[in-house]
């Protein structure tokens, strides 16, 4: 396993000699190995500070230190046991997200996991997961988009931490209305009943970590974990990689 890393550190090494990495935020040549953000545009990316969150929604608030429980999570009690988001949604992360998502830009994965190892490995007991799962697409933006970038995302996350990734444990299911443009109540009403568990025997007493892209009310996280926890699953973790400033 060891060897195989070198090599593959070595063949990125010598793929940014022959063909330099160019940031995609600035435009120059990438200080970073393998990587398509240079070290100062990283520098500029609006983290989600580890102290002062929500330790269920993930929500942070100014000033304060640790842990606490919001408002929201104490009113209407999420599926989910905990989220932590890696960015904020806005300026130029909300532009590496984007192109990832909706313009296939599929060179960013490596930098873009790396968000969200470094989330998962601060806020997280990482030897207590069990199983890594995408949030699941619905089949027409499988269609448009080509793939599940979510899948994309959760299975290098996986490998990383040592644990395994199950593509195809859950799937949507029903056709809802894009959530864009919802208020929060109809967000949540929007996607009662869109998930389905194929492989429960997968999630039944394990802790599972759900992989998804862009939290805004955590409407379809907390449903995907209700799912889960009704097929079984003790607990259920999620990790994005932004949040929404709507949150």
């Amino acid at each position: 396993m060891r060897e195989s890393i070198r090599r593959i550190c070595l063949l990125d090494r010598l793929l940014d000699v022959i063909w330099p990495r160019r940031c995609e935020v600035c435009g120059r040549p990438s200080d970073r190995s393998a990587r398509y953000i240079c070290s100062d545009c990283l520098n500029r990316i609006a983290f989600i500070p580890v102290n002062g969150c929500c330790r269920r929604c993930g929500r942070d608030a100014v000033g304060l230190d640790g842990e606490f429980l919001c408002e929201d999570c104490r009113v209407f009690r999420p599926g989910f046991d905990r989220v932590a988001s890696a960015v904020r949604f806005d300026g130029e992360a909300r532009e590496l997200v984007n192109a990832f998502k909706f313009r296939s830009s599929m060179w960013l994965r490596n930098d873009l996991v790396d968000w969200l190892e470094g989330v998962l490995r601060a806020r997280f007991r990482i030897g207590e997961i069990d199983l890594v799962l995408p949030m699941p697409s619905t089949t027409a933006r499988l269609w448009n988009r080509g793939c599940n970038q979510c899948g994309v995302l959760a299975r290098p996350l996986a490998r990383r931490i040592g644990k395994p990734c199950g593509r195809f444990v859950m799937r949507r299911k029903g056709r809802p209305r894009r959530q864009g443009g919802l208020g929060e109540a109809e967000r949540r009403e929007n996607v009662i009943g869109t998930f389905a568990v194929v492989r429960p025997s997968q999630v039944r007493g394990r802790t599972v970590l759900v992989v998804d892209d862009i939290m805004t009310t955590g409407s379809t996280l907390s449903e995907c974990a209700a799912e889960l926890k009704r097929a079984g699953a003790s607990r259920v973790w999620c990790v994005t990689l932004a949040r929404s400033l709507r949150s």
